[in-house]
């Protein structure tokens, strides 16, 4: 039986030509709050499909232009052609709602317990974790995608599609 998802990316930059994925979480909606996630070289196209493949509709923020491409470019996997794709900063906007997700969050009322940390601190955090070794950045990090990832649900909730 298939389900929706949530997923959002972190990555060393914008361009998918010179940057590389860091992360990828995704939150399958089948009755828990589990997220998974792929960190670092453990990132490859059949760990992707294997969940994806469970997914009727897959929910993301700025997807569209941003992690599915990104995805696309880096593992070769285009994810629209395992199942639906439903990008919420759209959805948003018809609801004249517009910004980056955590300014999306902040008028939907969505409180987050990390705030302190948007894409430009998610880079450094990888680095401070890949190149000194810092677990406590690679945990910050992880649960920054978590947050990211769960509150992808909470926005389409309070959207109510």
């Amino acid at each position: 039986m298939k389900c929706s998802a949530y997923l959002d990316i972190e990555t060393t930059g914008l361009s998918p030509n010179c940057n590389d994925l860091t992360v990828i979480g995704v939150h399958l909606d089948d009755g828990n709050d589990e997220v998974i996630q792929f960190i670092g070289d453990e990132i490859c196209s059949l760990k992707l499909t294997t969940i994806i493949k469970k997914v009727d509709t897959l929910y993301t923020y700025n997807g569209a232009q941003f992690d599915l491409p990104f995805i696309r470019k880096k593992l070769k996997v285009n994810l629209t052609e395992h199942c639906q794709h439903e990008d919420l900063k759209y959805a948003c906007w018809q609801k004249n709602l517009y910004g980056g997700m955590k300014e999306v969050e902040r008028k939907l009322g969505i409180k987050r317990r990390i705030a302190d940390v948007d894409g430009w601190i998610a880079v450094q955090l990888w680095h401070n974790y890949k190149f000194n070794g810092c677990n406590i950045s690679l945990k910050k990090l992880l649960e920054y995608n978590k947050e990211d990832v769960l509150n992808l649900k909470k926005i389409r909730k309070k959207l109510k599609i």
